[in-house]
């Protein structure tokens, strides 16, 4: 065999190694970054009230992933920091954020109006839906979400803080609660894991 030969058919076996390593890499099942919940199950239903006084179903939003986070406005840390990260992941998502409805559900209703949840949060990034309602009707959304409250007087009757469950919830495509996420997980997890979920069929 000539050595023209042979070094045609070395490059054709590495070539065909490469292929099938990069065959074997895209076989790897994904990691997701969060916590996930295995099996997925239905994420809790619920009717919501938007900045415009519209109804916001959940339920209505199949087709698109759904990431859902518990604050208040009068939040002096941790909320603050998660809107920020929302709009620092719609900005890594690029194009592909509106494909991902990001949802700010007050734990605070006494204060928060619509209105102003809608303006505080429109603050951050106007993509970001602010929710309020009733309540008897969040207290449901809340126990549904195992989200926790407990308000913490520092002055006058509007003057406290609210303790509440810091954590941040992903729905997929197709209504299922899959993740969720510890405060200050970060941005580049998230919006990995957003991206590999946007994909799935």
């Amino acid at each position: 065999m000539k050595t023209r030969d042979w070094l045609f058919l070395g490059f054709a076996l590495g070539l065909l190694v490469v292929v099938i390593g990069v065959a074997l890499l895209t076989a790897q099942p994904y990691t997701y970054q969060g916590s996930l919940i295995d099996p997925a199950a239905p994420a809790p239903d619920f009717t919501l009230t938007a900045p415009d006084a519209s109804a916001y179903h959940l339920a209505s939003q199949r087709g698109k992933v759904v990431l859902i986070f518990f604050g208040y406005t009068h939040c002096p840390d941790v909320c603050p920091v998660t809107l920020s990260e929302f709009k620092a992941i719609r900005q890594q998502l690029g194009p592909r954020a509106d494909e991902v409805q990001f949802l700010f559900i007050t734990v605070d209703p006494e204060r928060d109006t619509p209105q102003l949840l809608g303006e505080h949060v429109a603050l951050f990034d106007p993509a970001i839906i602010a929710l309020s309602g009733e309540l008897p009707t969040l207290q449901a959304v809340w126990q549904a979400y195992g989200v926790t409250r407990q308000i913490k007087e520092t002055g006058g009757a509007t003057d406290y803080l609210v303790e509440h469950t810091a954590r941040t919830y992903l729905v997929d495509k197709s209504g299922n609660l899959r993740l969720t996420y510890p405060f200050g997980f970060g941005v580049p997890g998230i919006a990995q894991d957003l991206e590999h979920l946007l994909d799935e069929k």
